[in-house]
């Protein structure tokens, strides 16, 4: 199961955390993605940490402004955004795979939580 939490609505220039927190097994053995889809747009993948704890980078231009982590004793990847812009509002969704490795393409992630909102308006 995967549950994530933190979105809201801010203003242009602010920050947001968002947390997946992940069920039934350990992060050691998962892959954990972030996505976003805007309205009319289709989903994107922004950042994934794989398995071994290492990030990949999926939109260069959020590279400054968006970081992933992750907190292994608590099961949760955390989505750092700072400095949000209007086009950053979105449905932000994260997606865990059984494999080590990151990818950036929705149907390789097996398990997705509902969603959490993220609106940027002033």
């Amino acid at each position: 199961q995967v549950v994530e939490s933190g979105g809201g609505l801010v203003q242009p220039g602010g920050s947001l955390r968002l947390s997946c927190a992940v069920s039934g097994s350990t992060l050691a053995d998962y892959t954990v993605a972030w996505f976003r889809q805007a309205p009319g747009q289709e989903r994107e993948a922004i950042r994934c940490v794989n398995s071994g704890g290492f990030s990949t980078t999926y939109v260069e231009p959020m590279k400054g402004r968006f970081s992933i982590s992750r907190d292994v004793a608590k099961n949760t990847v955390y989505l750092q955004m700072m400095n949000l812009q209007l086009e950053d509002t979105a449905v932000y969704r994260c997606a865990v795979r059984r494999a080590p490795g990151c990818s950036n393409v929705v149907r390789d992630f097996e398990t997705w939580g509902q969603g959490t909102q993220v609106t940027v308006s002033a």
